[in-house]
C-alpha cells in the first residue's frame, strides 16, 4: 500500500475538506482519504499509486491549487502490529 500526501492551497473550512475527500473517492479507488485545511493536506491511502497528472487535474477541477505531492510506503497499524517486527 502507498500513502500519498498532497499539499493543497485554498481549503478554508471543514466543508472544503469534505469536498476534497468526496472528489477523491469519486474518481479513484482508495482505501482511505482525509483532508485538513489547517495543515493544507490531503492524505490518500491506496493499494495502487495514482499518477501525478491525474491528481493535479482532480485538485484543479475541485477548485484548489496543488503545491506538492509526496509518497511513502504505508503499513496498516493494527492492534498486533508490534508482533511483525
Amino acid at each position: 500500500m502507498i500513502k500519498i500526501i498532497l499539499t493543497i492551497e485554498g481549503m478554508a473550512c471543514n466543508m472544503c475538506e469534505a469536498h476534497m475527500n468526496d472528489a477523491v473517492r469519486k474518481v479513484f479507488d482508495v482505501k482511505k482519504v482525509t483532508s485538513s485545511h489547517k495543515d493544507k493536506e490531503t492524505v490518500i491511502i491506496s493499494e495502487n499509486d495514482i499518477e501525478d497528472e491525474k491528481l493535479k487535474e482532480l485538485v484543479l477541477d475541485t477548485g484548489y491549487e496543488l503545491k506538492d505531492i509526496r509518497r511513502e510506503p504505508y503499513e496498516k497499524k493494527g492492534l498486533f502490529s508490534f508482533l511483525k517486527k
